[in-house]
């Protein structure tokens, strides 16, 4: 038997609705929503507006309006009583055309400083090159390998034809980037191998990491190089003595590489227990789980933190100038610590603060951009 079903809609429960409001509505609407939604933001938007319009125009006229680009030079070298006679009211740029060289590139010989600025740009292209996904296999650890003994030939010299040059003439941006980019090179895939430890179920192994960890970020980073280079060689055999660049190197790394563990160790944690268990259940090693599976999770989940410290690394290389390695920073400090430059140290530092950021603020945005797009497929 088949049995009718007669549905039927009664008209008053069909409701009606208003159209929603638009979103949007072009610039000016975009500004009342977010600057002039009520005379409290209002007001706020107004005063931080004519702070800022304020801070900005004493900036224009220090940095470009009442600013010296250049000073004639005398038989003593530069006069700067034009640069003197503004008294503060604008800038004196002359300080960088006349010692850039010494602010990137240190102490290092006249005739020779093609060679740390052929190094820079072979960092510069380093970067690149390891940014791009398309280069992510493992000839890109041969790039870098190749790169670094390339880098090393042409700091040092001694062969094909390059003069030597000692490393107590290395300084500048060139110092710099050697420092943080070999330090964090070693000491990432070091602090992977401590996260792991401190992870491990044989107690010799945990405890090991465990202590390294806590003792190397139990003391800050002026102490470990103040312990590098002044209390290193006394326990070394007599007759055997590092260089004072490679105890604050190896200073750095094992520094850097206790932070970074604690950063690896959480996001080994956050991953959920079946991937383990999932793992097993294909019949992987330990180091086939580690390698195909679990790594790749964890440092996809900690991208943030690990950018954060690399940007922090990059910056805490300036703390090699307590033990008298002339970084970027002290080599601007050495610029304007001559005579006919002093007063100008703000000048100088300007000009640091600018190449720091554009390092920091590059590697802040492709970390966004990577993890955005490692990160595609959890968005629905």
């Amino acid at each position: 038997m088949t049995i009718a079903v007669e549905h039927i809609i009664h008209p008053t429960t069909v409701e009606t609705r208003d159209r929603p409001a638009e979103l949007g509505g072009g610039f000016v609407q975009w500004i009342r929503q977010n600057l002039f939604y009520s005379w409290g933001s209002g007001l706020t938007t107004i005063l931080i507006i004519a702070l800022v319009a304020e801070l900005a125009q004493g900036l224009y006229r220090w940095a470009l309006a009442n600013a010296i680009w250049s000073v004639p030079f005398g038989p003593n070298g530069a006069v700067t009583d034009s640069c003197r006679a503004l008294q503060g009211t604008g800038a004196c740029w002359a300080i960088i055309g006349e010692k850039y060289r010494l602010i990137l590139f240190g102490l290092y010989p006249f005739d020779e400083q093609w060679r740390p600025a052929l190094v820079i740009g072979l960092f510069v292209a380093l970067y690149v090159i390891s940014a791009m996904k398309r280069f992510w296999r493992i000839e890109l650890a041969y790039i870098w390998a190749a790169t670094l003994i390339v880098i090393g030939i042409l700091m040092w010299g001694g062969i094909l034809g390059l003069p030597f040059v000692s490393q107590s003439n290395w300084g500048g941006l060139a110092l710099t980037l050697i420092l943080a980019t070999i330090g964090v090179a070693v000491a990432f895939p070091l602090s992977i191998f401590v996260a792991l430890g401190r992870r491990s179920d044989l107690p010799f192994i945990k405890w090991l990491c465990v202590g390294y960890v806590e003792i190397i970020r139990g003391v800050p980073l002026i102490s470990l190089l103040f312990m590098a280079s002044v209390m290193f060689p006394l326990f070394m055999p007599e007759g055997v003595n590092l260089d004072k660049l490679l105890r604050a190197q190896i200073a750095i790394i094992l520094f850097f590489a206790a932070y970074l563990a604690e950063v690896v160790r959480g996001g080994l944690q956050a991953l959920p227990k079946g991937q383990y268990e999932a793992s097993h259940a294909l019949g992987l090693s330990y180091w086939q789980t580690q390698r195909k599976i679990i790594l790749p999770q964890s440092l996809q989940l900690v991208i943030p933190p690990l950018v954060n410290n690399f940007i922090g690394f990059f910056k805490d290389t300036s703390l090699v100038l307590v033990i008298g390695l002339y970084d970027l920073l002290h080599s601007a400090q050495a610029a304007a610590s001559e005579p006919a430059w002093q007063g100008f140290t703000v000048e100088a530092l300007v000009f640091v603060g600018l190449i720091y950021f554009v390092f920091c603020f590059a590697m802040s945005r492709y970390s966004q951009r990577l993890e955005v797009d490692l990160n595609r497929h959890r968005r629905r």
